[in-house]
């Protein structure tokens, strides 16, 4: 009977002390730095009927029973939300695709926690997309279609800037803000139409370009070879007046040559000195 109490005496030490160390576990919780805990009473609110919380971090203990530790990841969070289309001021219909990265803000956690009660995925596909879509919706009304397309980096910082401010009061900090801006059919036509009216028209341009450089390059070769004929034949000529001037001279020697009975005249004229003939007796 003995053995029998001292065994049941175990059985319960066992059980209490696993019973204490499952109360402990269920009191404590440990925060990471990559995480801020929300610490707060099941059953108690403020005066305004907003939630008592309070950030933590580290190891946490609390009463299971009245309180609760709720945990947020504070590094950044990136969101590929599907596309969806907004309307500019003169009805055309643009199909945006953004992609958010955020992060929140570790001071307002307790406050982000107290508006929301939900996770960050919860509050990704409702509060967020929300905000994008507004700002989209809101900012395109301002714009026409091709004021839109022709001024792309601008919309978008409009948009980021107004989704910032939206996020940033409720304790989120947009990180990156990206979006794909894709136009209606229609649009797109006209512009892949006028792209190529554009590369036309520049083509055109190029190979009249093209036409006049080769015109001017065929008239300055043509003025080179002119001037080289030019030149060619004025030595020619030089040569022929030349050669003309030296025959005659030559062909009236001959001439007189040819004319000549053998006899020197006396006098040659013009007061020149008479030849004299040394060898007449």
């Amino acid at each position: 009977m003995a053995n029998f109490t001292l065994k049941k005496s175990h059985v319960l030490a066992i059980a209490g002390t696993v019973l204490a160390i499952i109360l402990c576990l269920s009191c404590c919780t440990v925060v990471d730095s990559s995480e801020v805990g929300i610490k707060f009473k099941k059953f108690a609110l403020t005066e305004q009927g907003t939630l008592k919380a309070t950030p933590v971090s580290g190891w946490t203990f609390f009463n299971p029973i009245t309180t609760a530790v709720y945990t947020y990841p504070v590094y950044i969070q990136r969101v590929d939300y599907a596309p969806f289309t907004v309307t500019t001021k003169d009805a055309a219909i643009f199909e945006m695709d953004p992609v958010l990265a955020y992060q929140l803000n570790r001071d307002m956690a307790a406050k982000v926690f107290a508006t929301y009660r939900r996770p960050l995925q919860d509050i990704e596909a409702g509060y967020m997309r929300t905000c994008i879509y507004d700002a989209y919706r809101i900012v395109a009304n301002g714009y026409t279609s091709d004021e839109l397309m022709g001024s792309r980096a601008k919309f978008e910082a409009e948009v980021r800037a107004m989704l910032e401010k939206s996020m940033n009061d409720e304790g989120f900090i947009v990180k990156e803000f990206t979006s794909q801006i894709t136009p209606p059919e229609s649009l797109r036509k006209m512009i892949d139409e006028k792209n190529a009216a554009i590369q036309s028209a520049l083509r055109a341009e190029n190979q009249v370009k093209e036409a006049e450089a080769n015109a001017k390059i065929a008239i300055a070769k043509a003025e080179g070879e002119a001037a080289a004929l030019k030149i060619k034949a004025d030595g020619e000529a030089y040569y022929n007046r030349t050669v003309a001037a030296s025959l005659n001279e030559l062909l009236v020697r001959q001439d007189a040559i040819q004319k000549w009975d053998g006899v020197l005249p006396t006098y040659n004229g013009g007061g020149a000195i008479p030849f004299i003939d040394i060898n007449k007796k």
